[in-house]
């Protein structure tokens, strides 16, 4: 089954990504992965506003949100490590974001794979 029609909200890396977990799956493993992996997938445009909020009012938003609780008490209480870490999130905003959904990606598909 082809990826991009599974998951249309997914580009670049992340589809390349979705695209392998799933080669070997069946169309039941398929539906149930992408059904699953959506209620779990954080949108970068999200994380880049939360972070932007971050920046003027309370820092560490968008790590909370993304489920870095530990780094998200650690902006709030530096104020964003003196703004340079936010900044840099801001910047990397699309790859902490990859990194995140990576992960849920692959411990859902070996929970569907039954690995």
């Amino acid at each position: 089954m082809d990826a991009l029609r599974v998951f249309p909200e997914a580009e670049g890396e992340e589809l390349l990504y979705l695209s392998r977990l799933i080669s070997d799956m069946n169309e039941d493993q398929i539906q149930t992965f992408a059904l699953a992996y959506r209620s779990q997938r954080k949108d970068p445009t999200v994380f880049l506003i939360l972070t932007l909020v971050g920046f003027v009012i309370v820092a560490g938003i968008g790590r909370f949100w993304i489920g870095h609780i530990g780094m998200g008490v650690l902006y709030l209480l530096t104020f964003g490590l003196c703004y340079i870490g936010t900044i840099i999130d801001l910047v990397r905003y699309k790859a902490i974001v990859a990194e995140v959904n990576g992960l849920k990606a692959n411990n859902l598909a070996m929970v569907i794979k039954g690995r």
